[in-house]
């Protein structure tokens, strides 16, 4: 009977984690212990009057519920003025419903910074459930300073503000109008100590923590003190600000009786942990002088375990929500649009300040969120670091869908479509089945991987910082009107492969000028617009494909910067209006053609070299079927009209190709290379119909005329 279980145990185990949602961080009891708030009993109204008694009374009937045990409460529908002077202090280990029809008003005024919800250090084990809470941005004075030192922009008017706060949950919850932010996730910092250059003397510390001699290194004069309150609760600290001491340091842990406990080595901004029975501690630098030096001693408290899902949050000035401090966040499920009035005017900022004295972002998820209306970002991953941008819809217009600042560290970005909004990512980015169209990206490096993009109507345009920091695969480049389009790279070389751009652009699908170096495997580029062609960066184009549309005579695949070109296997399709042309003209460039095949429906050349310091074409295979003239030429080095300008193609071998016209054209012509042309080698070609056209002095031999 048991084994027989068994059978039935396992089945409906994997059922139950296959259909298992995302992971949601924060408290979310279903049936948590209930209470709706009487209004009558704590003074509230419900009919947007009488902000004091009823912010008041929010407050109190909260605080008191949660003191009798109660762990939800719900407040009825209605619209709650918040006092501009206050807000709504929430509690620990509770869950705060509003319907949907309830709204929190913000009172109109003239504050720089206000909250309306607010969930500070300490507050754990939260969920806040339905609602509106709206800002005052319709009414509010925009005239008035919070003080005479304040910036004035009025940006930091926030709808729900977390503060260290962490295990919350904000669902359904819709935020709008506010100053600055709908929703606002951030760190709490509190000052332990800061230090002077008085505050150090010369010397170092021994292996049992005493005082020694040493000219080169200067220590801390006296302890610094782990007793604060703060570090009581929260066991890390960290150096911070520090100028003219370097940003290496050891630590001397102590007990209060001045016994060593134990020494460490750190850096700047390193989250430090005190350990058991420490009372204080001392720094030493490797600094031979502490002349204008400075640090100061901070403990920092980061949001942790947070989640906002099935919310919007909208028609506010600056962000959306912003994540300005937190360890293992979730959005999900929100709408997040019309952000506009003051920068950076985001759906999504997460943005801790790290770098000027704030707060690490770590482990941010943004997930299945739709994105529209915003007026310069969607998201923007400033600083911080792992985030996992998953299957959200970018749909602000002209704007940048997603951006990747330098400050911000490993971000992983798969199946998401940015619809007319851009991507603009510097490094440690990974990339994988998105989509894109009607815009463009930027992407610089290094450690940027683009695996899966479906583009259309956009262009993809890569800036390599360092040789080979950027890897690109399985792109596909769909244009299908005549728009600026295709692929650009520029800068430092880079690896592409199975890369294919189909469809005809109102100039070039393909530009680059990067250094030479690059690596193109399996590129595609099918209809490229044949009146402008193709500008083409130096590399190794290995199995690539290039066919002209049908429009157009004057387009060529310009070879024409220094470095070396290689064409491996390649296949190049003109078109009946004779457009198709390999050209190359740089004295720098070293031209190799081998192993490929020239398909020319219409009456042009296959390769015209202009100027080289070397040129292989070897082993192709040239379709000439509908020439008009026999005096066209099919593989040429220079042209008539430059026959009496010194030559500037250096070494040519033109060997093993099979060349087939209708007319006796010329099939390899070197006759017009240039005054003092050097010998060219023309060895071992076929040629079926088409005739050679050689200077004098070319080693030419075992070359056959059919």
């Amino acid at each position: 009977m048991y084994k027989q279980l068994r059978k039935f145990i396992l089945p409906l185990t994997v059922v139950l984690i296959g259909l298992l949602p995302l992971e949601i961080y924060g408290q979310d009891s279903l049936n948590p212990p209930e209470a709706t708030i009487n209004l009558a009993k704590w003074n509230i109204y419900n009919d947007g009057t009488h902000p004091v008694e009823t912010t008041k009374g929010i407050n109190e009937a909260i605080r008191s519920l949660h003191n009798d045990g109660v762990t939800a409460v719900t407040l009825p529908s209605g619209t709650y003025l918040i006092d501009k002077d206050s807000r709504i202090n929430m509690v620990s280990d509770m869950t705060f419903i509003m319907p949907d029809d309830a709204v929190l008003q913000k009172e109109a005024n003239g504050k720089e910074r206000y909250e309306t919800m607010f969930l500070g250090y300490g507050v754990n084990n939260v969920t806040l459930k339905g609602g509106t809470y709206s800002g005052d941005k319709q009414q509010h004075d925009f005239s008035k300073k919070d003080n005479p030192h304040s910036a004035g922009t009025h940006e930091n008017g926030y709808g729900i503000l977390l503060e260290g706060a962490s295990n919350v949950v904000i669902d359904g919850v819709k935020t709008i109008n506010f100053t600055g932010d709908g929703m606002a996730i951030g760190g709490v910092g509190k000052l332990i100590k800061d230090l002077y250059e008085g505050g150090f003397v010369s010397g170092a510390l021994d292996a049992k923590g005493n005082a020694v001699s040493n000219k080169n290194k200067v220590r801390t004069k006296a302890p610094i003190p782990l007793t604060a309150p703060i570090l009581q609760s929260e066991k890390l600290f960290e150096i911070s600000n520090v100028q003219k001491l370097g940003p290496l340091f050891e630590v001397y842990f102590y007990q209060k009786s001045g016994k060593l406990i134990k020494k460490i080595s750190a850096k700047v901004r390193d989250q430090m942990a005190i350990p058991n029975g420490a009372a204080y501690c001392h720094l030493v630098f490797n600094k031979a002088s502490s002349k204008g030096g400075y640090l100061e001693v901070w403990n920092r408290v980061v949001c942790r375990n947070i989640t906002v899902r099935n919310s919007e949050s909208a028609f506010n000035r600056r962000q959306g929500i912003t994540i300005g401090g937190a360890d293992n966040v979730i959005i999900t499920g929100n709408l997040l649009h019309d952000i506009k009035g003051t920068a950076p005017q985001s759906g999504i900022d997460v943005e801790g300040g790290y770098g000027e004295n704030g707060y690490l972002n770590t482990n941010i998820t943004i997930k299945n969120n739709q994105f529209y209306n915003n007026a310069v970002y969607d998201v923007i991953l400033y600083d911080g670091r792992n985030a996992w941008v998953d299957g959200n819809h970018f749909a602000s217009k002209e704007a940048i869908g997603l951006a990747v600042s330098p400050p911000f560290t490993n971000a992983w970005v798969s199946d998401n479509h940015f619809d007319g909004a851009r991507i603009y990512a510097y490094h440690d980015v990974t990339l994988r089945n998105n989509e894109l169209n009607d815009s463009i990206t930027y992407f610089e490096g290094p450690n940027i991987v683009i695996d899966g993009m479906e583009i259309t109507n956009g262009t993809l345009a890569l800036s390599a910082k360092d040789a080979f920091g950027i890897k690109v695969s399985n792109i596909n480049i769909n244009i299908t009107k005549k728009v600026e389009a295709g692929l650009s790279i520029s800068k430092n070389p880079l690896r592409l492969s199975n890369v294919t751009i189909t469809g005809e652009p109102a100039l070039r699908s393909f530009t680059g000028n990067t250094v030479s170096g690059s690596v193109f495997d399996h590129l595609k580029i099918i209809r490229y617009n044949s009146a402008y062609g193709l500008s083409l960066p130096p590399g190794t184009y290995k199995d690539c494909q290039f066919e002209a549309s049908e429009e157009g005579k004057f387009g060529t695949l310009s070879a024409v910067l220094a470095g070396n070109y290689v064409f491996d296997g390649c296949t190049f399709k003109g078109n009946i209006q004779g457009a198709g042309l390999l050209y190359a003209e740089n004295k720098q460039l070293n031209l190799t053609v081998k192993n490929s095949t020239f398909e020319l429906p219409g009456s042009a050349q296959a390769v015209s070299i202009q100027a080289a310091r070397s040129a292989v074409v070897e082993n192709n295979v040239v379709n000439a079927n509908n020439l008009a003239s026999s005096s066209t030429e099919l593989i040429k080095i220079n042209d008539y009209w430059k026959r009496n300008d010194p030559y500037d193609v250096l070494s040519a071998v033109i060997r093993k190709n099979k060349i087939t016209t209708n007319l006796p054209a010329k099939g390899i012509s070197t006759e017009y290379a240039g005054v003092g042309a050097p010998p060219y080698t023309i060895e071992d070609n076929i040629l079926v119909k088409a005739k050679l056209s050689l200077k004098a002095n070319d080693r030419f031999n075992n070359n056959i005329l059919q």
